[in-house]
């Protein structure tokens, strides 16, 4: 807690965000939101099953090549200059606290099973919500990982799941550090995090900045727009490739998750050069149809000239290739 306190995010036992951003709703607002839950009519998940495509793992051949496998929602494995980081890695099969309950992943699995993984270099989270750190997923992987690097207060829930204290890593924002010959920086999100009743913002939320000798990367985390994009352009930027959130969006709740349109404009504001759309295509959070992230930001991209990649789960897209994955694979579902 002293540590924490020592951040200028932290003020009366609380982390909060650059941008004030509201979280509260007035009683009209609550029951139009659940008037529209209650809605049976809509499109808020596939009518079947997402099919996967599996790959080798790991993929990488080279050394020097880059690939991506996206599995869905905002986790991933990033495969660059001879390591292998992981991203949110959530593979259960419901964000919430007991997963018999609550809506089911889109797919039937995720593309591999957790056990086939290889050696992690490091485990990159964002926040502690139920989407993006997973107990289970965390208390399978945890013997194969080298380091798990987290944004402040993290750390805890880890070390409670069993994860050796020495294999943590705590960032605050814009904390520049070396790890594997990588350049990484935890840089600002707009969120917050909790996972309880009367834990929310006690621990930091962040976005991340991966450099390598000729690649730089940047993956958003959740957040709301607002100009700290600019600061991570102008500090850390060009991007060859951004991974930025796109889903679970509503303009209720605009201050914590972006809309589509927001998602290309954060992607240009960081000087991103290739665009990977995330935080869709796994979990219904939100009122809109499953398949409005994705067309929705397409269409942005298209009229802002912005290179869009849509990998289908698990299919792996290696960075400088001639051709990216752009086939609008989740019409046919």
């Amino acid at each position: 807690m002293e540590i924490y306190k020592q951040s200028g995010n932290y003020a009366k036992g609380r982390f909060m965000n650059a941008t004030p951003t509201s979280m509260a709703m007035d009683p009209k607002t609550l029951i139009s939101i659940l008037r529209d839950y209650m809605r049976t009519n809509t499109n808020r998940k596939p009518a079947r099953p997402i099919g996967t495509v599996t790959s080798a793992v790991p993929y990488a051949e080279l050394p020097d090549q880059t690939v991506v496998r996206w599995f869905g929602h905002s986790a991933l494995m990033l495969e660059l200059e001879g390591k292998t980081l992981l991203i949110d890695p959530m593979f259960g099969k419901a964000p919430m606290p007991v997963q018999i309950f609550g809506n089911r992943r889109f797919s039937r699995s995720v593309p591999l099973e957790l056990t086939q993984l290889p050696l992690i270099d490091a485990v990159l989270i964002s926040h502690d919500h139920y989407d993006h750190l997973d107990y289970g997923s965390i208390k399978r992987i945890k013997d194969r990982v080298k380091q798990f690097i987290v944004p402040l207060g993290v750390g805890p829930h880890l070390e409670r799941w069993g994860v050796d204290k020495a294999k943590i890593q705590e960032h605050d924002w814009w904390s520049e550090f070396q790890y594997e010959g990588l350049q990484l920086a935890c840089t600002p999100a707009r969120h917050f995090s909790g996972r309880g009743l009367g834990d929310r913002e006690a621990t930091l939320w962040c976005s991340w900045v991966i450099k390598g000798r000729n690649v730089s990367v940047f993956f958003s985390g959740d957040s709301g727009y607002g100009d700290h994009f600019q600061a991570i352009g102008q500090k850390y930027g060009p991007f060859d490739l951004t991974f930025m959130e796109c889903g679970q969006y509503d303009r209720r709740w605009a201050g914590i998750h972006m809309l589509p349109e927001e998602s290309v404009q954060a992607h240009l504001d960081v000087r991103g050069k290739l665009m990977i759309p995330i935080h869709w295509g796994a979990f219904t959070l939100a009122m809109h149809e499953w398949t409005d992230p994705i067309e929705r930001v397409s269409k942005a991209a298209r009229e802002n000239k912005v290179a869009l990649a849509a990998p289908q789960i698990g299919q792996t897209l290696v960075l400088g290739a001639p051709d990216y994955p752009t086939s609008p694979w989740w019409r046919s579902v």
